[in-house]
């Protein structure tokens, strides 16, 4: 680690084969904690480099334990967190809404490390199991619409860098790759990211792939849309910026999404929406981004998969997803 810190130190870039090298040997416990430590505030003092991100992915990806999950072709909604906005569980709710309205989700998550709740605390505390069981995770699709992959069952490998992201506390590359290492390897992927340097480097790699997919990063410093003001999105023949009115959506104040600073605010704030008890807020800014998703993995306009979502959550089908997958996640201790 001292020469590759060295080299960092030194304004040197890795190449993608250092970087997939000492990602893989953070990750398999060659390198004590202050030493690892060290290389995550390196990145927080400068970008990451196209080719350093592509080796630490190859390298997760490698290692991971892999789903496969291709017979439903679920969509996954995954954003990078670390936008320091402190939203409710936007995506996480979105997903369910995709479900409802029978777009199947993988959704691909983890615990809080910059914000005070994470996709997995608010599905934990509703009673959600993870489970890394290609079975299980088949009948949730095929019940529910909808499975989770909770990050920590399929990256094990992540174990040695879990407790210094947390005593850190701010985010890291880490959040960066995220969304690009779901262990079902969706070939249907909406990514939101917290800057904009961050979507155009997610499009250069994304393209270069047989993905179909939307990168969004909203204009005013969020992972996804959130209705404050425009945002950007990039897809595979696609580079624009979207407007609330894009999504027949009026614009929203900051305050209006505000997730809370507990995991039971969070949970509350969950089930208030998908109830449809939610404010007209916050059921529309999870609507354009469920409804974003469906226009990614049907090839419907924005405002119409936006359509599409507010009927999957006023008819209750999004509530019903989420219900059934807490059914099997009883019948499945």
């Amino acid at each position: 680690m001292k020469d590759i810190l060295n080299k960092l130190i030194g304004h040197q870039l890795l190449s993608r084969e250092e970087s997939r090298q000492v990602m893989i040997r953070m990750a398999t416990g060659s390198y004590n904690p202050s030493e690892m430590a060290a290389f995550l505030t390196v990145y927080m003092m400068r970008s990451v480099a196209t080719g350093e991100l592509e080796g630490f992915r190859d390298a997760l990806l490698e290692l991971c334990h892999a789903v496969d999950l291709s017979e439903f072709d679920p969509i996954d909604l995954c954003g990078t967190g670390g936008d320091g906005k402190n939203t409710f569980n936007i995506s996480t709710l979105a997903s369910f809404v995709c479900a409802g309205a029978g777009v199947p989700v993988a959704k691909h998550g983890n615990y809080g490390v910059s914000s005070a709740c994470g996709s997995s605390n608010v599905l934990e505390f509703l009673g959600i199991r993870f489970s890394a069981e290609a079975d299980f995770l088949k009948r949730c699709l095929d019940r529910a619409g909808i499975c989770v992959l909770h990050a920590p069952l399929f990256h094990p490998a992540m174990k040695q860098v879990a407790p210094i992201r947390r005593e850190l506390g701010v985010k890291t590359f880490f959040n960066m790759l995220g969304p690009m290492v779901n262990p079902a390897f969706p070939r249907l992927q909406m990514v939101g990211v917290f800057n904009l340097e961050l979507a155009r480097m997610y499009g250069y790699l994304y393209q270069n792939t047989d993905k179909t997919y939307s990168i969004l990063h909203g204009l005013d410093g969020y992972d996804e849309i959130s209705l404050t003001g425009p945002t950007k999105v990039f897809g595979n023949s696609l580079e624009a910026v979207l407007h609330p009115e894009d999504f027949g959506l009026q614009a929203l104040e900051p305050a209006a999404i505000y997730g809370g600073e507990s995991v039971e605010e969070a949970a509350r704030i969950f089930l208030s929406v998908l109830q449809g008890r939610g404010t007209e807020a916050q059921q529309a800014v999870v609507c354009a981004n469920a409804g974003m998703a469906i226009s990614t993995a049907t090839g419907c306009p924005a405002r119409e998969g936006a359509d599409r979502a507010r009927e999957a959550l006023a008819s209750g089908r999004a509530l019903a997803a989420f219900r059934e997958l807490q059914t099997l996640s009883t019948d499945n201790p």
